[in-house]
């Protein structure tokens, strides 16, 4: 370590790159207070010079303004450097007088004056006083407005770009990698922006005050001339060296000032400076700069007006007029300037735009706009990306990312779900109040509006925050916003997974079980005769996910696929097997915290009838019972899981294997979330109670 700092040490250029700000602030410290050598105050009045030089340069080759995020810092730097400077050459000149020896100072002295005497001072006055007005006035007054300007318009779109990167990253359309990076862009384009209306200020104070210090020079100068020292002529002296003093400093100010403009008017532009010049100066429509050339010919055959510098301009237009022609003619035939001639015009395809069809997406109105804006203390995005690994875990599959967008046919409470385009759900938000709902066994009533809970269909009341306490001391369930609209979703998200499931996301799943389990996904692809498709193995998975049976278990799913698919192809029929080899995690999702499930049984003559009625049809195998039969079963199977829900148990029909399929088939209309198992299903590990039995009367049927 000893060794390694000893190498830098003695390493110059090492020590000054790892040093020059702390060096530079010694300097300005010491410029200061300590009077300078003229050598060194020409030399640091040199870096100086360059210094703005460089700052102009690297601004105008920039892509976006953003790339020099300390551009801010450098114009404090570069000004309190110069004033420094200004302060250390005003020194030298009042003590030295006439033998004040300042090299940068003379020279730019004689080469703005020009002249001697009387007629040189006024000149080199005049020519000073030009540029602190271009400076202040032009230059630094708009770029501080505009500075100004931009500061405030980017802090109020800061919510709204976030908002947007957001909405993308809920959609899908960009990854999380992508959705920090464009976050870090905008809210560095904020902070550079409001940076950079403060540092305005600086400029324009660099102005005034090197005004004052070049006034003061010549008033201290005269004084200090004619009246201390009895000095002759000491006005063209100290005038002369006060206005090189004055230039040697205010020219570099004039480019960083310069500088300053061109960041803040390029706003967030993409390429650099002369990109930009010659895309939108001089590439547009050829008939522009056709007019352009026929003015300066017209100009150039007035009396007086120097043909002989708007005729070559002029050819210089029209020669760019020409080459745009060609180009454009080309672009619009289909062809390339340089190409063969085309016998007839072949016009480029025109590709239709494809907007793709999200499978999720949530419509908010603008009232609800805030819920998903962080900044304001929403937790809506992340509930929804709670929501997504929640379900992954209890259904196996992760869905696809929500794109959320706000939309003005909505009213401005309302929201709205869509799957594939569809509205699957909605519901309104009153955003201030919390929904509150209600359990059984609470006896304290409290007042609020009215109104459903939009996952459920529950009753349940608004009530206003400060009433929240009081909510909860009368045994509601209070429910916010976010969670409204994340509970809304996961309730979708599990009644329509099967048709969330899609081909790719079937693939996917296959392409992870490969790597660690290359062999049964080889079996159950090779079993048959021609193996199965990835078609076939999502219909089994859909199969089981619209039953709300969880496919997380994909190892137990494939294996009892290899073992039947040779048996049968019949999507339904191995969704039967599989839910056989998946009997245990069934059972779980309908047992009591003491592994009891509690069912209804099916009267053997009418499980036989629906047995009997069962017809083949595309979609599988479906009962066909007679119109009345079919209402008197429904009416007997709604009867009978009233009778048990009302005890708090959650109802199961339980029958044989054969029948299974055509029972839940039967009710699904009526009865979408009603539970069908097979006898094949009962695990032995759980405890089976039966609370009833479903049959039909006999008068019911006549």
């Amino acid at each position: 370590m000893a060794d390694l700092e000893n190498s830098n040490s003695r390493n110059p250029l090492k020590f000054l790159k790892d040093n020059l700000p702390s060096i530079t602030v010694i300097t300005i410290v010491i410029a200061i207070i300590l009077p300078l050598p003229t050598f060194l105050l020409d030399a640091f009045m040199a870096i100086n010079l360059v210094f703005a030089l460089l700052i102009l340069l690297v601004v105008l080759n920039a892509k976006k303004p953003t790339e020099i995020s300390i551009f801010p810092s450098l114009l404090l730097v570069s000004t309190v450097f110069g004033l420094g400077l200004n302060i250390a050459s005003t020194r030298l000149i009042l003590t030295k007088g006439a033998n004040f020896d300042g090299r940068m100072i003379k020279a730019f002295s004689n080469f703005v004056v020009g002249t001697s005497g009387t007629e040189g001072l006024v000149v080199g006055i005049l020519i000073f006083i030009v540029i602190i007005v271009v400076q202040l006035i032009v230059i630094t007054k708009g770029a501080t407005r505009i500075a100004e300007v931009a500061a405030r318009f980017t802090l109020d779109a800061l919510q709204v770009k976030i908002m947007g990167v957001e909405a993308e990253y809920s959609s899908g359309a960009i990854d999380e990698a992508e959705a920090k990076r464009q976050k870090a862009e905008i809210r560095d384009e904020s902070n550079f922006y409001g940076a950079m209306d403060g540092a305005s200020k600086f400029i324009s104070g660099n102005v005034k005050a090197g005004i004052f210090i070049i006034v003061l020079e010549m008033l201290g100068g005269f004084i200090i001339g004619s009246v201390l020292y009895g000095e002759q002529n000491v006005v063209p002296l100290y005038i002369g060296l006060a206005i090189g003093d004055g230039l040697v400093t205010q020219l570099p100010a004039l480019l960083i000032s310069t500088a300053m403009g061109i960041v803040v008017t390029r706003a967030s532009a993409a390429g650099d400076f002369s990109d930009q010049l010659i895309d939108q100066l001089f590439n547009k429509d050829a008939k522009i700069y056709w007019i352009c050339a026929a003015v300066l010919v017209l100009l150039s055959a007035l009396p007086g007006f120097p043909w002989y510098v708007l005729v070559p301009i002029a050819l210089l237009v029209a020669y760019n007029a020409y080459r745009l022609g060609i180009k454009q003619k080309a672009i619009r035939i289909g062809g390339t300037p340089a190409g063969p001639k085309q016998t007839e015009p072949v016009r480029a395809p025109e590709i239709p735009p494809v907007v793709p069809l999200d499978i999720l997406s949530l419509d908010l109105g603008y009232g609800l706009v805030t819920l998903v804006e962080r900044e304001k203390g929403a937790e809506l995005l992340e509930r929804i990306s709670g929501v997504r690994n929640q379900t992954a875990l209890d259904l196996g599959f992760r869905f696809p990312k929500v794109r959320i967008q706000d939309n003005a046919g909505l009213e401005p409470s309302e929201y709205c779900f869509k799957l594939k385009g569809v509205n699957v759900g909605r519901g309104k938000i009153r955003t201030g109040y919390y929904l509150c709902l209600k359990p059984g066994n609470s006896a304290t009533d409290i007042e609020g509006e009215k109104t459903v809970d939009p996952a459920f269909g529950l009753p349940a009341i608004w009530v206003a925050h400060e009433r929240r306490d009081e909510a909860e001391r009368a045994g509601y369930t209070i429910v916010d916003p976010p969670s409204i609209i994340a509970t809304h979703l996961t309730e979708i998200v599990r009644r329509s997974a099967a048709d969330i499931l899609g081909l790719e996301d079937t693939q996917v799943i296959l392409n992870a079980m490969r790597e660690n389990y290359p062999a049964l996904v080889e079996e159950v692809m090779r079993t048959g005769e021609n193996g199965m498709r990835v078609l076939e193995i999502q219909k089994i998975f859909q199969g089981l996910l619209r039953e709300r049976v969880s496919i997380r278990n994909k190892v137990t799913i494939l294996e009892a696929i290899a073992e039947y698919a040779p048996v049968s192809r019949v999507s339904w029929v191995l969704v039967e097997k599989v839910r056989q080899a998946l009997a245990s995690q069934i059972c779980q999702q309908y047992a009591d915290y003491d592994r009891k499930v509690r069912v209804l049984g099916l009267e053997h003559s009418l499980e036989q009838r629906i047995i009997d009625s069962a017809v083949k049809t595309q979609m599988g195998i479906r009962a066909a019972l007679e119109p009345a039969l079919q209402q008197a079963w429904i009416k007997a199977v709604c009867k009978a899981v009233a009778a048990v829900r009302q005890k708090g148990w959650m109802p199961v029909i339980v029958c044989s294997e054969a029948a299974r399929y055509l029972v839940k088939n039967s009710t699904d209309r009526e009865l979408p979330d009603l539970a069908v198992l097979s006898m094949n299903e009962i695990s032995p590990e759980f405890v089976f109670e039966s609370v009833g039995m479903i049959k039909i009367e006999a008068a019911s049927t006549e």
